[in-house]
């Protein structure tokens, strides 16, 4: 099975720290963020990866190569400098993708999630992992029940930007760019998506504060 990993957002939120520099290359405890998930997904059993990239993304190949120095293979899907939002992204990137289901991964999270349990078919075109709502999003995205993610509910859970995914689900999707939450609300609608709860430790690293956290927690630990 591939992994994609998505490193193709501008990072507004982090400025200035993006201006020169793309949001996966920041360091955590010294090491590039992207870095950490490309380990996880080695040590999970993912040799395959895919990085879309856009903003400052010449600096992001030449930082990874090819992947030999982790362990792993890694393809490069190029977006231009607007980039193609998530659903976009992950279009684009199919022909790397191949023809069996993928594990896809938001580049500007931290987490210690078991990525080897998602070494699997998934139960319709997808399934998400979500996680308690963080306090930057307490309303949260979607109900889970039992193991059924709906969009409505009064006890919504997050997503976490980890997702299995059949090709399928992209199928009747426009080129361009596009979000990928309306394809999963459709999915839902149609009962094709599955979920589970994920209470280890995560984080949206989405603003320049939330990068000083993650540092002072691992440098502690």
């Amino acid at each position: 099975m591939r992994a994609m990993i998505l490193a193709a957002g501008r990072g507004e939120r982090m400025r200035p720290l993006t201006d020169q520099t793309p949001k996966p290359l920041l360091k955590v405890c010294g090491k590039p963020l992207i870095q950490y998930h490309i380990e996880a997904l080695r040590d999970a059993g993912f040799r395959e990866l895919v990085v879309n990239h856009a903003h400052l993304g010449n600096q992001i190949v030449e930082r990874l190569g090819d992947g030999a120095q982790f362990g792993v293979h890694i393809d490069y899907s190029a977006e231009a400098e607007g980039a193609l939002e998530t659903g976009g992204g992950i279009k684009q990137a199919l022909p790397l993708l191949g023809e069996q289901p993928f594990l896809v991964i938001n580049g500007d999270i931290w987490t210690d999630y078991p990525y080897q349990q998602l070494y699997r078919e998934p139960e319709g075109l997808a399934h998400l992992v979500l996680i308690d709502n963080p306090p930057h999003h307490p309303e949260g995205d979607f109900q889970l029940n039992g193991r059924r993610l709906t969009v409505e509910g009064n006890r919504k859970l997050t997503f976490s930007g980890i997702g299995l995914y059949q090709p399928d689900l992209f199928a009747d999707s426009p080129d361009g760019a596009f979000p990928l939450a309306p394809l999963l609300r459709g999915a839902m609608q149609a009962g094709q998506v599955s979920g589970e709860y994920f209470q280890g430790r995560w984080l949206d690293i989405g603003t320049p504060q939330r990068l000083e956290e993650l540092n002072r927690e691992l440098a502690g630990a």
